[in-house]
């Protein structure tokens, strides 16, 4: 006697689906029917992009556009077209804010990422305390800048000063910061006070990829510490060099507190920034010229993020 079973009520079984994978020339079926979104994903979208539209794009779009005209920030302006940009590239006060300002990010970024990485090499050994120690070097990290920069202002115009005519120290009885030629290390020193934690993190999260096995059979073959720093560690955490050199210097780049509280654009102009260029310039009625500088300096930052976007993505690969 023989049954027959309804294969229209039998649910479908895996030996089912192979067999209308195969039927099929090897090719999966796909539900043709578009995939819906949940509209609960709008209501956290929708919202955000329209505060970074009005608060971001239009303001951005509008000085592009103010940019190309003579406008002083109100009343009536004209067009001017490309004037801004010609005679911005041979201003010299606009290319000493440049040259300023990426020298300090340069002079900074080396500065950090060697404190930074001394910093984690030490907070990932054997030694105690090494949560209460990253603590403490993390503080810096969450202060606001223009505090941290009249502290220090205050350190280099008194403190320093004062304990250097005691030690005999005669270039640095007189501040530093009213000095033309040495304004600059001040921002370096206290820029990379404050941005060194958080390169340190970054290199803290690198050590620990770092495989224990390869730094024992390296001593046991008789590799000294340096050569395995040489050998070992720098090849292996490179691309979180690359990555910390990348942000640190866009970020340097837009360093304006630190500067304010510290030297004010002074003595003069030696530390002028291209920020505080910018703000100086709307403050003094050149607002379509600084627009212009605006937008160049948008540029640049916009290609270095660039950079570090694609970087971070092939870290993230790996």
């Amino acid at each position: 006697m023989t049954t027959t079973t309804d294969t229209a009520t039998r649910p479908p079984t895996a030996i089912d689906g192979a067999k209308g994978t195969a039927g099929s020339g090897g090719a999966a079926r796909r539900d043709p029917r578009p995939r819906r979104v949940d509209r609960t994903h709008f209501m956290f979208l929708i919202p955000a992009l329209v505060l970074f539209t009005l608060a971001i794009t239009v303001p951005a779009v509008t000085g592009i556009f103010y940019s190309f005209t003579d406008s002083i920030g109100f009343g009536e302006f004209s067009f001017v077209g490309l004037n801004n940009y010609l005679v911005l590239f041979s201003d010299p006060a606009i290319l000493s804010s440049y040259g300023f300002t990426i020298g300090v990010a340069l002079s900074t970024v080396v500065l950090v990422n060697v404190a930074a990485l001394a910093l984690a090499i030490g907070l990932t050994s054997h030694i105690r305390a090494k949560t209460a120690l990253r603590t403490v070097f993390v503080m810096p990290m969450v202060v606001s800048g223009i505090i941290i920069a009249f502290v220090f202002q205050f350190i280099f115009s008194n403190t320093l000063p004062a304990a250097a005519g005691v030690l005999g120290i005669g270039f640095l009885e007189e501040s530093i910061l009213a000095n033309p030629s040495l304004a600059w290390i001040a921002i370096v020193l206290v820029t990379a006070w404050q941005a060194t934690p958080q390169a340190m993190l970054i290199y803290i999260a690198a050590l620990m990829t770092v495989p224990k096995d390869v730094y024992e059979a390296s001593a046991i073959d008789g590799a000294s510490p340096w050569k395995q720093l040489r050998s070992i560690t720098l090849p292996l955490i490179s691309g979180f060099v690359l990555i910390n050199v990348i942000i640190g210097f866009k970020d340097f780049l837009a360093t304006y507190e630190i500067i304010v509280g510290l030297t004010d654009g002074g003595p003069g102009t030696a530390t002028r920034s291209v920020a505080m260029t910018i703000f100086t310039g709307f403050e003094n009625g050149d607002y379509a010229y600084q627009m212009a500088n605006s937008t160049i300096f948008f540029l640049i930052t916009l290609g270095i993020a660039l950079i570090q976007l694609r970087l971070t993505r092939g870290s993230a690969r790996i």
